[in-house]
């Protein structure tokens, strides 16, 4: 019996045994057979490491090849949170919080989440980053990442725009030629060991392609020139905001462009809307006398008006249909010439008359008002031009003069280049050439032409007029003296909310070109409501002189550096 009892317990326990070996060698088959590919994915990963391998983001040079947007290593700090003990981090967040300005509360709810890998502050500067090594805290570490940087801070902000924290383009230049500066990211595949450190071994690894670099039409130099001069110009008469561009009217390379309100490149995440936008090619307004080079170009073209013909300006005051129109002081009779030098409403609106709605329309396109002009920059546009069918009876003297046309300051710049360069209207732009780190061209932005406005006598007959407005007439303020000028003046009354003009906020303009006989740059200046004075050649006008005289002073001290560059280059190409 007893034996019988022993026999029939091995018996259960042997039957147990091969159960379960029945059992395991199933489960292994289904492991084997259905669940390889999924646990072996999990041992890959628990073993290796995928990191991305940040490029080089491309150099951002001036005309001169002076840097103005580099890349700078900058420290990343990260935590590991499941290995900090959570009594120790209370702790730690009172001495790290104050060093790198953050809310506790954010840092707590980083801390304590249940990770082991977390950002806790992205590219900070090295005071930071000593700051938080000297203190030595567990669970802390750092990663070496790349960081924009702009040397020159403020100085033109609205070209370059930048880039975020990844390195990808926001504004500015930086977004307009993102997939060229940026570059395209490698990876490298590194083991670990059971403790998920970072061995020095990796099993595979694809380089980083550096980013290209651009090289600009913008001089440094002019466009702190013109930067300095706005500054002064706006402290001085209390303006809401002002723009100016600066431009070689052969070519339409922009020299120089900058707005205010501005901000600081390396501080863009706490600059305002208002100071981000880039109000020389987004911002529209009525230009006023500025805008009669269009009339003054067209009537001569059209030959149904001479500089000399007589035009009785009505003392001051003449109705058009139910609008009176005034000039700013009464004049009784002018010639064409004299007109434009005075800058008479009254005498441009005859004129305006004798042209007609269609011819005056045609040649307002011709300048490139209301069409995009198509600069490199995000955010152009296109300005405000009616056609012909939706014109009033009182829009055939007031858009001649300024009135009923919303035009930006880039778009007057290439209007008066139309003058300056014989009648061509160019395309502006603002990167000269795209290159790599090994300085080898990739792509060369020629100057491109959009069109023929008016023929180059008509061009040299509208620039000796324009003189005269700086020699006796309303721009005597732009008068630069050893090179000679020539140029508009312009002040138009803002649009109240109700839909009236205001007779206390003004825009005041100047739009000119340097030196008088053979133009080399124009200039177009606008400043937004300033106070007490508004009248363009008072506000304007000094600021277009002393930006042309010290650019051109510039630009011929530099002429003989210029050859010497040139004759090494060609001796370069010869060998």
């Amino acid at each position: 019996m007893h034996i019988s009892n022993y026999r029939r317990r091995v018996e259960a326990v042997f039957l147990l045994f091969i159960i379960f070996l029945i059992f395991c060698s199933a489960r292994l088959l289904f492991i084997q057979l259905f669940r390889s590919n999924y646990l072996s994915g999990i041992a890959q990963k628990q073993h290796n490491l995928f990191i991305e391998l940040e490029p080089r983001r491309g150099t951002i040079y001036d005309a001169r090849l002076k840097p103005q947007a580099v890349n700078m290593s900058a420290d990343s700090l990260y935590a590991c949170p499941n290995e900090i003990p959570d009594k120790d981090k209370e702790a730690l967040i009172n001495k790290i919080a104050p060093i790198l300005n953050l809310d506790r509360a954010y840092l707590k709810d980083r801390l304590y989440r249940k990770k082991s890998f977390i950002w806790l502050a992205r590219k900070i500067n090295p005071q930071q980053s000593q700051a938080i090594r000297i203190l030595k805290l567990k669970g802390l570490g750092f990663i070496k990442e790349s960081k924009r940087s702009y040397p020159n801070g403020y100085l033109a902000s609205h070209i370059f725009g930048f880039a975020g924290l990844d390195n990808k383009g926001l504004d500015g230049l930086e977004f307009y030629y993102d997939s060229y500066l940026k570059g395209q990211p490698g990876w490298a595949l590194f083991l670990r060991d059971a403790r998920q450190k970072r061995l020095d071994l990796w099993e595979k690894t694809v380089l980083p392609k550096d980013g290209y670099d651009l090289v600009l039409t913008i001089d440094e130099v002019i466009q702190y020139i013109a930067e300095r001069e706005l500054d002064k110009a706006l402290k001085s008469f209390n303006a809401k905001a002002a723009s100016i561009v600066v431009m070689n009217p052969h070519t339409g390379a922009i020299l120089a462009l900058a707005n205010r309100p501005t901000f600081d490149l390396n501080e863009s995440a706490s600059a305002t809307t208002k100071q981000l936008r880039n109000q020389a090619i987004c911002d529209l307004f009525e230009p006023g006398s500025v805008f009669k080079i269009v009339a003054l170009s067209a009537a001569l073209e059209e030959q149904k008006v001479s500089e000399e013909d007589k035009f009785f300006c009505e003392n001051g005051a003449y109705r058009v249909a139910t609008h009176l129109l005034h000039d700013h002081r009464p004049h009784g009779w002018l010639t064409f010439r004299e007109v434009i030098e005075q800058s008479s409403n009254i005498g441009t609106a005859k004129v305006a008359q004798l042209l007609g709605i269609n011819t005056v329309y045609k040649y307002i396109k011709l300048f490139g008002f209301g069409v995009k002009l198509g600069i490199d920059l995000p955010g152009e546009t296109a300005g405000i031009t009616r056609e012909p069918r939706l014109w009033s009876k009182v829009s055939i003297a007031t858009i001649p003069i300024g009135h009923e046309v919303g035009v930006t300051t880039l778009q007057l710049a290439s209007a008066i280049s139309v003058v300056a360069n014989g009648g061509e209207l160019m395309k502006p732009y603002l990167v000269s050439e795209i290159r790599d780190k090994y300085e080898q061209t990739i792509k060369v932005f020629a100057p491109v032409l959009i069109r023929r406005v008016i023929s180059g006598e008509t061009a040299a007959r509208v620039r000796k007029v324009l003189t005269g407005v700086v020699e006796n007439g309303t721009g005597k303020s732009a008068k630069v003296s050893g090179f000679g000028s020539g140029g508009k003046t312009g002040t138009a009354q803002k649009l109240e909310p109700n839909g009236t003009y205001s007779h206390s906020k003004f825009i005041a303009s100047f739009i000119g070109f340097a030196p008088a006989q053979e133009p080399a740059i124009v200039i177009a200046v606008c400043f937004d409501e300033p106070r007490p004075y508004y009248f363009g050649g008072v506000v304007a006008a000094p600021v277009f002189k002393n930006v042309a005289k010290d650019t051109l002073s510039y630009l011929k001290a530099m002429q003989p550096l210029n050859a010497k560059l040139l004759e090494l280059n060609e001796a370069n190409r010869n060998n």
